[in-house]
């Protein structure tokens, strides 16, 4: 049984990655969280089709036997599963991977140039964890250590219609 919330969602990625894979699914997130008196276990999917509300209840009814056998969570908690959204966080450098080219907003823990927020198309991340994002309309980049953004996330005007 794991005891740490980072060892819950390690311990649960390993028994969701390979049943996403079989089901056609890419895992993009597991979350172990407390919010209030209730403890959630996130489990997000994507897929190159997107993922649908019949998509996360086959996933939810194909992991719920393994939780169930591997008992790696002691307390009650709630399952949800869902698709990451259109405008999605990216926390990891294969979630930068899939979203390079797309718009983006970084924050920022401290200002870099003045800027504590700093928008535009996600160039990808170099090795040596660097996050590139070329400004609208510039042609140069930004370079933002990665350990400096609190937060990135995809964005998306809703007002262009697309």
């Amino acid at each position: 049984m794991a005891n740490k919330k980072g060892g819950i969602a390690a311990v649960v990625r390993g028994l969701a990655e390979p049943l996403a894979e079989r089901l056609g699914y890419v895992l993009w997130d597991v979350e172990y969280v407390r919010e209030g008196a209730d403890y959630y276990l996130r489990i997000t999917l994507d897929s190159e089709n997107g993922i649908t509300l019949d998509d996360c209840e086959t996933f939810s009814r194909a992991i719920d036997p393994l939780l169930d056998e591997a008992d790696p969570i002691s307390d009650a908690y709630h399952l949800e599963v869902s698709s990451p959204g259109i405008e999605r966080e990216l926390k990891t450098a294969e979630h930068i991977a899939a979203c390079t080219g797309w718009d983006v907003e970084a924050k920022l823990f401290t200002p870099i140039d003045g800027q504590r927020v700093v928008k535009g198309v996600l160039l990808g991340m170099d090795e040596d964890k660097n996050v590139h994002i070329a400004p609208g309309g510039s042609d140069a980049d930004r370079v933002i250590p990665f350990s400096s953004i609190s937060r990135l996330c995809t964005v998306y005007d809703f007002s262009s219609g697309e």
